[in-house]
């Protein structure tokens, strides 16, 4: 494997990259799906190598491209991220938030059986490797409040306001 600061690339993975509103994108796949979704992936460059299409790249690119354009609600694309059972049980859940919605850690811990693990909720969602796709920008504070984001707090705030359909913030 080959590790940048936050993103690593699988043995076996492909990677393409896009421009989005948000800055660079990573992401890579290996066959069996989508692995990984980077942001600020100017750090990928080098440290992953050239880039490679595969199917799943390319309908990934595609689906964040309609994504970003307010087009698409809901990724349907195969995924292959490796993590915990428990990681994945709240990948799962994540998933299932309603595009333009927000839900609390505690709603989380809730929704997989297991109400006092709110930290170990953070935790996974905060470990997800295929952000935007499994949407994690989705889930916030029991107050509220924006908390943590892997890509940055602003990013997490532009992605909500983009499922708000405050589209001005995504002009040039």
């Amino acid at each position: 494997m080959t590790r940048t600061k936050t993103a690593v690339l699988r043995e076996g993975a492909r990677h393409l990259r896009m421009a989005s509103p948000l800055g660079p994108i990573a992401v890579s796949a290996v066959p069996e799906g989508l692995t990984c979704v980077h942001m600020g992936a100017e750090e990928v460059e080098a440290a992953w190598g050239p880039e490679e299409p595969t199917p799943v790249l390319e309908a990934a690119l595609e689906q964040l491209e309609a994504y970003f354009a307010g087009r698409l609600r809901r990724f349907d694309l195969p995924l292959a991220a490796e993590g915990t059972g428990f990681q994945r049980q709240v990948w799962a859940a994540l998933s299932e938030i309603p595009y333009g919605t927000t839900v609390a850690y505690g709603d989380i811990a809730r929704q997989i059986g297991n109400p006092a693990a709110v930290r170990a909720v953070g935790l996974a969602n905060g470990s997800n490797p295929i952000a935007i796709v499994v949407p994690c920008h989705r889930v916030i504070g029991a107050n509220g409040k924006l908390t943590g984001y892997a890509g940055g707090v602003w990013r997490k705030e532009r992605l909500l306001a983009l499922e708000r359909g405050e589209t001005g913030l995504f002009a040039a």
